[in-house]
């Protein structure tokens, strides 16, 4: 039994220092030669917001009325970015390090987990440009900040479940990169990042507020609405959980999130044992 037990305490190990090094190689490698390196990754965002807000806040006039709009905008960004990152980076991943999967005995999830977090580490960069933002526009931080952890967790193994099954696509099907290329810019303009959700639901005709409420049953809207809620703007962040009172409705983004995940285990883990030979 000790054996047996000190054989995964190693293995597990193994697998930990493997994780590790790929992420620190991944993130030195995305930036490696360009001028500003790692601050593209808060430039990044930054210069999408204010093309964002001048076209939709300022020129359209698409505000929720509110003076958090500019910091809730970032972040809604911000997260977005989070989610396209990680998906189109770990979608390549697999046959990116084919060469080394080939070498190197270690499991294959590892090298699309090291993908996404590097992205994750990103992501916790531009979360502190917003924290420092929302001390500039004074916002008022309440105890729902405690569950920003809970919101960004989920929103991460979203990401990861739809990259799981995404890469394991994309080592027999080289167009499935170009078609979630696509999805992404028809994902993106349909959920609430750079227009609130306000702008739907205030529609005058009876199909605004319901469409305003299926956004919100998408877990990638859900989640970026649930951050912002509980990182910047509680009072005026329209949730599924303030907006739809069916208990049973409002898990419906959650339950989509875990089959998310557990699909993308089960295919990967289905398939992941003929990638050295299809590459």
């Amino acid at each position: 039994m000790r054996s047996i037990i000190d054989r995964l305490r190693q293995r597990y190990h193994y697998s930990l220092v493997i994780l590790r090094e790929l992420v620190k190689t991944d993130f030195k490698l995305r930036y490696q030669g360009s001028f500003l390196g790692v601050a593209w990754s808060v430039l990044q965002p930054l210069m999408l917001f204010v093309v964002m807000y001048l076209v939709f806040a300022k020129f359209l006039r698409m505000t929720d009325g509110t003076p958090t709009y500019p910091v809730v905008l970032l972040l809604g960004i911000s997260s977005w970015q989070f989610f396209n990152e990680s998906t189109s980076i770990g979608l390549r991943s697999i046959v990116d390090r084919g060469d080394l999967l080939r070498k190197v005995h270690f499991p294959n999830y590892i090298v699309v987990v090291s993908a996404t977090m590097g992205a994750l580490i990103s992501y916790g960069i531009n979360l502190i440009v917003v924290l420092i933002f929302a001390i500039f526009c004074r916002v008022h931080f309440t105890w729902r900040v405690l569950l920003l952890p809970v919101s960004v967790f989920q929103l991460y193994i979203l990401a990861l479940g739809f990259t799981l099954i995404m890469s394991t696509m994309y080592v027999y099907f080289r167009d499935v990169s170009h078609i979630w290329d696509v999805l992404q810019q028809v994902i993106f303009y349909s959920i609430p990042v750079i227009y609130p959700l306000t702008a739907v639901s205030g529609i005058h005709h009876w199909w605004g507020p319901v469409v305003a409420k299926l956004l919100l049953l998408n877990p990638i809207a859900q989640s970026i609405q649930d951050i912002r809620h509980s990182f910047i703007a509680p009072e005026t962040t329209p949730t599924v959980w303030n907006q739809i009172s069916n208990p049973f409705v409002t898990m419906i983004p959650i339950l989509l999130t875990v089959i998310m995940v557990v699909l993308g285990v089960s295919v990967f883990r289905k398939y992941n044992r003929k990638f050295a030979e299809v590459m």
